[in-house]
């Protein structure tokens, strides 16, 4: 495949707005793609360069793709970086340069798709001494070869901002367009690929067999699967509403980290609710797997907690964090030891259990995990009653959770879903004034006085998942403890930026941009209209955004979730919506 074929439809895909476009467009360059690139394609069209679970980062520092790019483009570095910070956008900048040099000439050698994926891949699993240099070498050589067109998606690629706003279930599809005939066998792969989420495995499977080809993909261990999600609603009795008005089985919800755990044997893995390898985070807990859970086979889904070890108290989440390290893991396994707490079981032995009842899945993980101060059952209650699920929430919170998951007996486990089946019942939804949503730092601004020399001020964005753009939605300065204020710059100094990131919508400029990766969890009075903010613009009110009114940041970075997990547009608007109606049905 010539990577110049790539690179027009990715142009093409830029201009598209519309879903049913973007597949049409999509599915022509699958059916032209040789089957055997077809993986690579998907990946890069992601913006990765293997599935998730794999760890793989490519991301470069934009200072290094600034410096292979003055190379290249044979230019100073200062030219290169003023043209950047012109168009805002380092594909759009060496597209520019490299027009200006006449690139992509007869002397140049032509790229091909594979040329570009195996040398991207280089460059992402260098490490080391000498790496930085190597990384250059690799990127440069690329750009040398590029047309101003191909060079502006390879740059786009390694800075993680590819902006063809290309979700995953437009991929599938597109998949289904080029290779099933249309878009009714759509379901078959989602299935697949929510149990097996490797999206170029996926749709290369589909290509070679069709729905053969996947119609064998199963549960399994090694793999992770992609969770199921709960809704949320703001009382008991809507709940079991919502229900139909028969007993459902409440559950804690923990203040921790969700885990999915893959035992084969004495071979344990945890996986992080983003699907990433987190083992090496909490070796402890892999090791009360392998004493305390008696199948030799089995997922299983399990919230990890920061424990009292006196009193065997459930510690905040900021605490569990502490383990979220690379160095000095001993001292930490020592420090904040955990408790597991389980609350599902997917897989037992050779037995899939995702499409069993909650119910059967419960009593299967009562007979397989043993537990002791350090593996636990969720603690469950089941009931019809909307004052007995108020009084088990009051008495989760009297014991350190957030509140309670309310679930469905009957209900199966749907991976990758998001529905009513689980319902999230948190203290802060009972009240039109406060809510905690997760929000992702996209710019600073410094701080004065005491903050004088830090940030004082982070602004904040929601996901608007339709769109594939982060839009604001608040500044936030208080809640911050003095060990924040010195933690959460370092953290957020890989992402910083020059300029405003792509796929980013904002009308207030801070003092620091940065691309949009870290999420933290915020408290707020209530939900407001803003003409500033650009979150749900337009949804509420014409001109309007929505805002928050008394935002607190609570004390929790959320390492676990990635900025397209945070809080989306739509969950906001319907947040706003009900508060709207609360506070006129009190009028």
């Amino acid at each position: 495949m010539i990577y110049s074929e790539v690179a027009a439809k990715y142009a093409q895909l830029e201009q598209i707005s519309g879903r049913n476009e973007m597949t049409v467009v999509l599915a022509s360059l699958l059916t032209s793609t040789p089957k055997q690139e077809l993986a690579p394609l998907v990946y890069m069209t992601q913006g990765k360069l293997r599935p998730d679970y794999e760890g793989v980062e490519l991301g470069l520092a934009e200072k290094l793709a600034l410096r292979a790019l003055s190379a290249s483009a044979g230019v100073p570095p200062d030219k290169a970086y003023s043209v950047y910070v012109k168009h805002g956008d380092l594909g759009t900048a060496a597209e520019d340069l490299l027009k200006t040099k006449g690139q992509g000439t007869l002397f140049s050698e032509g790229l091909t798709l594979k040329r570009v994926y195996d040398t991207l891949l280089k460059i992402a699993r260098q490490s080391g001494a000498g790496s930085v240099d190597a990384k250059l070498r690799e990127l440069s050589s690329l750009l040398n070869d590029a047309s101003p067109l191909e060079a502006k998606f390879i740059m786009r690629t390694v800075t993680g901002e590819l902006r063809l706003g290309v979700a995953d279930y437009t991929v599938l599809d597109a998949a289904a367009t080029a290779f099933l005939g249309g878009k009714e066998a759509r379901a078959d792969i989602e299935r697949a690929y929510n149990v097996h989420p490797d999206l170029g495995y996926i749709v290369e499977s589909v290509a070679a067999k069709g729905l053969k080809g996947i119609e064998q993909i199963a549960v399994g261990v090694g793999i992770p699967i992609r969770p199921m999600l709960a809704e949320r609603l703001s009382s008991a009795a809507e709940i079991v509403k919502k229900m139909g008005e028969k007993a459902v089985t409440a559950e804690y919800k923990l203040d921790g980290e969700r885990l999915q755990i893959h035992k084969e044997g004495d071979d344990v893995k945890l996986f992080s609710r983003r699907l990433e390898v987190i083992t090496s985070h909490y070796p402890d807990a892999a090791d009360l797997v392998k004493e305390r859970v008696s199948a030799k086979r089995a997922i299983l889904e399990a919230e990890v907690v920061a424990i009292n070890e006196d009193t065997g108290e459930y510690l905040p989440f900021q605490e569990l964090m502490h383990r979220r390290r690379k160095y000095g893991v001993d001292q930490a396994i020592s420090d904040y030891p955990v408790a597991l707490n389980f609350f599902d079981i997917l897989l037992a032995g050779s037995a899939d259990l995702t499409g069993k009842p909650y119910t059967v899945r419960r009593k299967k993980l009562e007979q397989t995990v043993e537990r002791t101060d350090r593996t636990r059952l969720v603690p469950a209650v089941t009931t019809e009653s909307p004052g007995e699920i108020e009084d088990f929430m009051e008495e989760a919170i009297e014991n350190g959770c957030e509140g309670l998951v309310v679930k469905d007996p009957a209900s199966t486990y749907r991976a990758g879903a998001r529905e009513f089946a689980w319902i999230k019942l948190k203290r802060e939804y009972r009240s039109e004034l406060t809510d905690t949503i997760d929000l992702a730092i996209i710019g600073a601004f410094h701080g004065r006085g005491r903050r004088a020399g830090n940030y004082g001020t982070y602004l904040l964005a929601t996901y608007d998942g339709k769109r594939s753009v982060f839009t604001s939605v608040a500044k936030v300065g208080t809640g911050f403890s003095d060990e924040d204020l010195e933690k959460i710059p370092r953290v957020l100094k890989p992402f910083e930026s020059s300029v405003k990131p792509p796929g980013v919508e904002s009308k207030m400029v801070p003092d620091v941009w940065f691309r949009p990766k870290v999420v933290i969890e915020i408290i707020a009075a209530e939900l407001t209209l803003s003409p500033i903010h650009t979150a749900g613009m337009g949804r509420i009110r014409a001109g309007a955004g929505i805002s928050l009114r008394f935002p607190k940041f609570t004390g929790k970075v959320r390492d676990d979730k990635s900025a397209e997990d945070s809080t989306s547009v739509d969950e906001l608007v319907a947040m706003y919506n009900r508060q709207t109606k609360k506070i006129g049905a009190q009028a």
